[in-house]
């Protein structure tokens, strides 16, 4: 089967099943005349998208911007803690607890906090909250795979008198990338999530956050609704990119260790 064939027939019946929800949506709010700011209409959200459309796009761009780098910068810092823990047992000992209780600090805490630190007119904050949000899955699952490298690997590395870097590097890191990945996929839907509901609090007007906020206290349902599956399409193109990115990562292991 070609590929082309495969990703169809992956990708078929969601697309059927979004139609049909979408057709009954439009059918209840026609057939019991529910006003829009109770339940907006399919037909309605389309039409407040299409002559918004500039506006939303620059909306998503300004929030993709703040979650990328976010993303970038504590999936970068996770790695990194993680080799340093997995190097220096005490370390890792210590950090561990911390990142856990890191991960049970709501979003709507942090952000206001570092609205405040870095000012108004500054994008830190957001990509701040990002980078913590996207921190903790990573951290958490890359260390795991770091500590369960094989004794049989252990015991080989040590007889060919390996340093702690060397085993690291060739058997512990590749070791870890399923582990990495499985975190990656759940940090790349947490940092569109973080980016768009740390806009609530102020700061610079442009993304998507601020965007659905303004249109819903101005009674413009259908267009904040818009907004918020504008912010569902930039939550499914980070994950699709982390499990491509997966892909790349785990056939490149499996060649190299072919």
């Amino acid at each position: 089967m070609s590929r082309a064939r495969r990703l169809s027939g992956h990708a078929l019946p969601p697309i059927v099943l979004g139609a049909v929800l979408i057709g009954l949506w439009q059918a209840l709010v026609d057939g019991f005349a529910i006003k829009s700011w109770i339940l907006s209409s399919p037909s309605e959200i389309w039409r407040q998208l299409t002559s918004l459309f500039s506006g939303i796009v620059t909306a998503t761009t300004n929030t993709g911007v703040n979650a990328i780098v976010g993303l970038v910068v504590g999936v970068a810092i996770a790695v990194v803690l993680a080799g340093l823990c997995t190097r220096l047992r005490l370390l890792g000992q210590a950090l561990t607890p911390v990142v856990g209780a890191l991960a049970a600090v709501p979003i709507v805490c942090t952000a206001p906090l570092f609205l405040f630190m870095y000012g108004l007119t500054s994008s830190t904050p957001r990509r701040a909250v990002v980078a913590i949000a996207a921190f903790v899955p990573v951290y958490l699952n890359t260390i795991r795979g770091l500590s369960e490298v094989s004794s049989v690997h252990d015991d080989l590395m040590r007889s060919l008198a390996a340093s702690r870097t060397d085993v690291l590097r060739i058997i512990r890191f590749p070791g870890a990338l399923p582990h990495f990945c499985t975190g990656l996929r759940i940090a790349a839907s947490l940092a569109v999530i973080s980016a768009v509901v740390s806009e609530y609090f102020g700061g610079l007007q442009n993304g998507l956050g601020y965007f659905i906020s303004a249109q819903a206290h101005s009674t413009n349902y259908p267009a904040a609704w818009a907004a918020v599956f504008a912010a569902v399409a930039l939550g499914l193109i980070f994950f699709a990119g982390a499990v491509l990115l997966e892909r790349v990562l785990l056939e490149r292991r499996a060649a190299t260790a072919s």
